[in-house]
């Protein structure tokens, strides 16, 4: 069972985007607080086709779901939304500095 629900809406991606962001090379992390009494965390991935062809953007989505699974549940901000954007530099980063950084970013952001 996943800790998370999954965002598909396009609105509320963009309602996300006002909230508090934290750039790193591979990904960009935002979390906005949705003032609803929904406790639920929700998760959005996004990859733009800049970033490569379906092969890369799928295998990219599905390390972010990795990473997100393990730190979601102890990280994430209950009662927010939190979208995480594929940049170009996050394909061919080593996964253990994909998870520092993503660490990194919930202990700036999700305050």
């Amino acid at each position: 069972m996943t800790p998370y629900k999954i965002i598909t809406k396009r609105a509320d991606f963009l309602s996300a985007n006002r909230g508090r962001r934290y750039a790193r090379p591979g990904f960009v992390l935002l979390v906005s607080d949705r003032g609803d009494d929904d406790p639920a965390i929700r998760l959005g991935i996004t990859i733009t086709k800049k970033v490569g062809n379906a092969v890369i953007r799928n295998r990219m989505r599905r390390r972010f779901r990795s990473l997100m699974r393990e730190m979601l549940a102890d990280k994430g901000k209950p009662g927010a939304d939190h979208i995480l954007i594929g940049r170009e530099g996050g394909i061919e980063m080593d996964f253990g500095r994909l998870r520092s950084d993503l660490h990194a970013a919930f202990n700036r952001v999700a305050v």
